[in-house]
């Protein structure tokens, strides 16, 4: 193998393994057909049993959580299994949280913050999917 071909080869395995899992940056969630919250933010969520919401939520889900979370939540241990999270106001409360301001440890970025990039219903939506595949442990 030549120069030009092993400095090839390199690049490609790079990009290979730099965009495996999709782009990282956040995308915003069509939430139209759903009902608006309004500005304040919810503390439970509004759209349990919506169907519209759930096949929004599979799609925001889909572009933006599941390279982390694994596809239909099914984690493969790199980040939490959305499956098992309590399907009440608590964890409506623990996914708000995580899902609006994101989580650091250690001054590292685990999961970058989605306010300001996905409104409240797109967030709820989301959850409303994941409501859908929910598991007791």
């Amino acid at each position: 193998m030549n120069k030009i071909q092993k400095l090839g080869l390199a690049v490609l395995t790079t990009t290979v393994f730099a965009f495996g899992h999709g782009s990282v940056t956040p995308q915003a969630v069509d939430t139209k057909g759903l009902a608006p919250v309004g500005a304040e933010w919810l503390e439970k969520n509004p759209y349990v049993g919506n169907e519209k919401a759930r096949e929004i939520g599979e799609h925001g889900y889909t572009e933006n959580c599941a390279r982390c979370h694994g596809l239909e939540a099914v984690s493969g241990g790199i980040a939490p299994d959305l499956r098992y999270l309590d399907p009440g106001i608590e964890g409506d409360e623990w996914f708000m949280e995580k899902i609006r301001t994101g989580a650091v440890r250690n001054g590292n970025v685990y999961m970058p913050p989605f306010e300001g990039v996905l409104n409240q219903e797109a967030m709820w939506a989301i959850r409303t999917y994941l409501l859908s595949l929910h598991q007791d442990q």
